[in-house]
């Protein structure tokens, strides 16, 4: 029977955020290097505690199979180099080779056979690789050895285990020889134990209180917790991520529940359960009839005589402190939010959006601006969106936030509430930074949505203008994130904004900003010009006594340097004004020429979107083909109608009917070198097939235009299909390229009229197939 294998790393505390990669890197190297090494298994599982790596390997074979290889070598009168390269390649002497006669002579053949090798040596080899090259994130070295992990490494426990008995794998690493040992908890069961297999590794390990397996100790501490506040009527505040990390701090997990002190239970609920998440992994407890945060569960690992009173007691303490600093950051917040939160707007006039995009607060009137424009395409009150979208960057600068940035947005919808601003404000506050990614919700409050389309249009439009775009996997402003929110906000609302107008109006928006700033430092330059100007004058004064070439110099300098000051004043001015037009318009111009790219940017994006949702990519590109794809909900409507309409059975055969109207259109006009685009008359039709084309294409084109004008792209599509029976026909009985030049034009002609209907509808060259 094939043996079991059962390894344990032994550490001292291996960070939480590590253990479960570390248990499935365990699991994938050492199986890996097993197989490749020629051996088979049945099963392989991988388990992680605070101070182990585990790895049980079922029905490993004994050993690996014996190789037999055969390698064709040089020919036997080669020259002496490429013989001796051959022997070097396999590790044989001259004598050992083969001589083999074949066509074109005498060759050399080398015949290497491999033992197998036992299981044992094997996993030793293996395992020393493994240790050696493990891909901790973070690792170090102690002692005087060079071995490296991601905590001191104690013990090594490696068995493999048969029906007869378990037989330690003879291994050493840098001092460290296996065994058959471990040991269990830290405090309550430190003595080392040995082991026989896996099934007693993990009975002997819980008796010695450690909880082998990470799920069980996720769920012991999940059903504890909840029965603790089940039996006082309150209810845990569900975060698995929480959950997984503390499940990685314990061996074995010890629920305890405390209550918070009344003084901080009027703190937002939020803020209670951040600090208490983020400082002491404290899960939170809520009161489901007025959803406060009223206490809070802890998970020791020790039992004690007092049942946790001392540990809760110490707990408590530390908490204390860390509400004490959240709540004087609340109460101080307060203060700044009620008095027109001036303060925080002053503080972002000094903060750095982006060294080529100015100031926080710069970036703030950006988007205040274009949310006023955005807002009535998305139903927004464009007062409220602008009020909105000039306090909902201010709780950046506060002390809660940061303190825990995670609560940006949030935040800012309690102060905005503070300050007396209207509900929609509020809101708005913490939405605009939705969605966050293709699984967060998607806001639908007017305000919140313009504000949102503003502050992401205004992120693409700026980066896009310093170009600082999205390479390869790399992306550290956010861009695609930014690109597939404007999408789902547009989409999700089926709000009708193009996209274009929102980009013009926030390259409006930076070159307004810009003129500003470009006007401010040109009055600082030219007055320095003008200082230089006037100093040249009177030397050029001097000069033109004996020169008429200076004359001609202090003549050309004479109208920057007038000696009234109202009149230098006047022409200064206008010397910046000009300055400042022309250098607005280049920029302007040059931010215009961008949106192109940009479109193509959020295009793709769209693409992996519709994706998602079963649309083919040759559906979207012949949507994108046709006029108006920056209106996205537009856009997405065809999409969908084309994709219903190519699933039914006319929808195929009207696409390959148009295929080969195309293709023989094309080839003729290739040809004759000429485009058939109209004239197409039914007097000159031979065929009752070809007359019903013609009065196919009346029916279609009386449905098909008035569809486009109303987008029903549905009503479009199904015009289409009409065709499908009529075209088939026609191309069957029609013989489009007849010696008849007059009918031959008038057929083709006819093609270009049924190439161009399709088109109106979308352009069915891009579909395959």
């Amino acid at each position: 029977m094939m043996p079991d294998l059962l390894i344990e790393l032994f550490s001292e505390e291996i960070p939480a955020r590590m253990q479960a990669k570390a248990a499935e890197d365990l699991r994938t190297l050492m199986t890996d290097g097993l197989v490749e090494a020629g051996l088979t298994y049945s099963g392989a599982a991988a388990f992680s505690t605070p101070r182990r790596l585990v790895l049980a390997v079922e029905g490993l074979s004994d050993q690996s199979r014996a190789v037999r290889e055969e390698r064709k070598g040089p020919r036997t009168d080669a020259p002496e180099a490429a013989v001796q390269g051959f022997l070097r390649s396999t590790g044989l002497a001259l004598e050992q080779l083969e001589r083999r006669a074949e066509k074109k002579g005498e060759v050399f053949f080398a015949v290497i056979e491999k033992p197998g090798r036992a299981a044992a040596e094997i996993v030793a080899e293996v395992l020393g690789r493994v240790i050696r090259e493990f891909p901790w994130p973070k690792s170090m070295r102690w002692g005087s050895g060079s071995l490296r992990w991601v905590r001191p490494l104690h013990s090594i426990l490696c068995l493999l285990v048969r029906e007869d008995g378990a037989e330690v794998v003879p291994f050493e690493i840098e001092g460290i020889t296996a065994g058959n040992t471990t040991r269990g908890h830290r405090f309550h069961a430190p003595e080392a134990f040995s082991v026989v297999s896996f099934e007693d590794y993990e009975a002997k390990l819980k008796r010695a209180h450690v909880v082998l397996r990470a799920e069980e100790r996720r769920e012991r501490i999940r059903h504890d917790a909840a029965t603790l506040a089940f039996a006082r009527g309150l209810e845990i505040v569900e975060d698995e991520g929480l959950l997984a990390e503390v499940a990685g701090l314990v061996e074995w997990p010890v629920t305890l529940m405390g209550a918070i002190e009344e003084q901080f239970l009027e703190l937002p609920a939020e803020v209670l359960q951040t600090s208490m998440k983020e400082h002491q992994k404290f899960f939170s407890v809520r009161n489901p009839g007025t959803g406060r945060i009223e206490g809070f569960v802890t998970v020791a690992n020790i039992e004690t005589p007092d049942d946790g009173a001392t540990i809760l007691a110490g707990n408590a303490k530390v908490l204390r402190a860390r509400l004490s600093d959240a709540r004087f950051f609340w109460e101080n917040d307060l203060r700044v939010a009620t008095s027109g939160m001036e303060e925080w707007k002053e503080g972002l006039r000094h903060v750095t959006f982006h060294n080529k995009l100015g100031s926080q607060w710069e970036r703030v009137e950006r988007i205040r601006a274009l949310s006023q424009e955005i807002a009535p395409f998305v139903g927004a009150d464009p007062e409220l969106a602008a009020q909105a979208a000039e306090v909902a960057k201010l709780d950046l600068r506060s002390s809660m936030v940061g303190e825990f940035p995670e609560l940006q947005g949030l935040m800012g919808r309690y102060y905005a509430g503070a300050a007396g601003l209207p509900p929609e404000v509020a809101v708005a506050a913490e939405e605009h930074y939705s969605p966050l990614g293709p699984n967060d919700e998607v806001p639908n409050a007017p305000v919140s949505v313009a504000v949102a389309l503003a502050d992401k249009i205004d992120t693409l439009t700026g980066f896009w203008a310093i170009d600082e775009k999205p390479t390869g996997s790399k992306d550290p402003f956010a861009l695609r994130r930014a690109a597939l929110g404007v999408i789902r906000l547009l989409l999700t609302g089926e709000h009708r904004l193009r996209i274009v107008d929102a980009y013009m109006s926030s390259v409006g928006e930076f070159s307004e900003r810009y003129a500003a700033r470009f006007r401010a430092d040109a009055r600082t330059e030219i007055m320095q010009a003008y200082e230089h100007y006037r100093t040249l004058k009177g030397t050029l004064a001097h000069l033109a006594q004996s020169s008429s070439i200076y004359s001609f110099l202090l003549q050309d300098y004479s109208s920057l340097v007038e000696e009234d000051v109202r009149e230098e004043n006047e022409q200064i001015s206008k010397l910046i004004e000009s300055a400042v037009k022309f250098a607005v318009g280049r920029y302007h111009s040059s931010l215009s020429k961008k949106f192109p790219d940009l479109l193509s940017f959020l295009h793709d994006r769209l693409k992996v979107h519709l994706r998602d949702q079963g649309i083919r990519h040759d559906v979207i590109d012949a949507c994108l083909a046709m006029p108006g794809n920056d209106d996205l909900v537009l856009l997405v409507r065809r999409a969908e109608a084309l994709a219903a309409f190519l699933k039914t059975e006319d929808g195929e055969n009207l696409l390959q009917g148009f295929k080969r109207a195309a293709n023989l259109l094309a080839q003729a006009e290739a040809k004759d070198g000429v485009e058939y685009s109209f004239g197409a008359d039914p007097k000159w039709a031979e065929y009752d097939e070809e007359r019903a084309i013609f009065a196919a294409l009346d029916a279609a084109e009386a449905r098909i235009r008035p569809a486009m004008e109303r987008e029903d792209f549905g009503e479009a599509m199904s015009a289409l299909a009409a065709l499908r029976a009529p075209l088939d026909a026609f191309l069957t009985a029609a013989q489009v390229n007849t010696p008849n030049q007059v009918v031959r034009r008038n057929r083709l002609n006819l093609l270009s009229r049924i190439r161009r209907l399709c088109l109106e509808v979308a352009d069915l060259t891009k579909i395959e197939g």
